[in-house]
């Protein structure tokens, strides 16, 4: 791939890095192709239990390229636009259906795209170097890749209006504070501190850590009857599951567990 790195970092952690720093690895050519083709061939994968989004730099990602987008408009190259728009649904829409747990280490500014990137993952943990904006009006536009969807949810419905609407940046304490990430570091142990949490997800049991991805998700819409129903499908998997079998054995030989997923 041309514009994403992607590479084992440790016992079931891939990690998927945006690699054009020159340009605060903003979305160019078909660096939003090969972003779903690393996420697709991780979650494909039964040896990956966790992933990590970061970027390369100074930048987590600036959102799409101005340059190429100001280029379609002069020509009213809409369906050039569309198939832009596509792309980032179908990476947001990968990453929520997918079971395998998303981590986002946030190195540096996300905006625009690179901030609903960050917002479709399941964590968030950011650089105290880190600022987000919803940017999109900034040049005129709406935003997509699901912020109006992920951001309120998150957030709440007006700090949501007030990011959306004026574009404005958030730095990393305010984003703690209001909910937008999950924990701010200092930056030079980021990676140290989103790696430690993959690896211990990683090592935990795939079965119930997948379901309990799966049972969140469809939270949001179920009814409580609903959910205790999921919840008893899910318990009994793990149950009937020699990973269950493996960790009870470690809770009474008082030693650590380990998981195969099985």
């Amino acid at each position: 791939m041309e514009w994403i790195r992607s590479e084992r970092a440790a016992e079931g952690v891939k990690l998927v890095t945006l690699n054009r720093p020159d340009k605060l690895n903003a979305f160019f050519g078909m660096m939003r192709e090969e972003l779903l083709e690393a996420l697709e061939q991780a979650a494909g994968s039964e040896s990956v239990r966790t992933i990590v989004i970061t970027g390369e730099g100074r930048g987590f990602c600036a959102g799409g390229d101005v340059e190429y987008m100001k280029s379609l408009r002069e020509r009213n190259d809409v369906n050039s636009f569309r198939r832009l728009l596509d792309a980032g649904a179908a990476i947001v829409t990968r990453i929520r259906s997918m079971s395998t747990p998303v981590i986002a280490a946030i190195n540096g500014i996300a905006a625009g795209a690179g901030c609903s990137l960050a917002l479709a993952c399941d964590y968030r943990i950011a650089s105290d170097r880190a600022k987000f904006s919803q940017s999109f009006v900034r040049i005129g536009v709406h935003p997509d890749w699901g912020g109006t969807w992920l951001l309120p949810r998150i957030i709440g419905r007006s700090r949501a209006i007030e990011m959306m609407m004026t574009g404005r940046i958030v730095t990393a304490d305010e984003a703690e504070r209001i909910g937008l990430v999950d924990r701010v570091v200092p930056a030079a142990d980021l990676m140290d501190r989103a790696m430690e949490l993959a690896t211990e997800i990683a090592a935990g049991p795939p079965i119930p850590i997948r379901d309990i991805k799966r049972a969140l998700s469809a939270a949001g819409h179920q009814s409580l009857a609903q959910q205790l129903q999921m919840e008893t499908e899910h318990q009994i998997r793990a149950f009937q599951s020699k990973d269950a079998e493996e960790g009870m054995t470690a809770f009474f030989e008082k030693r650590t567990p380990s998981f195969r997923g099985n």
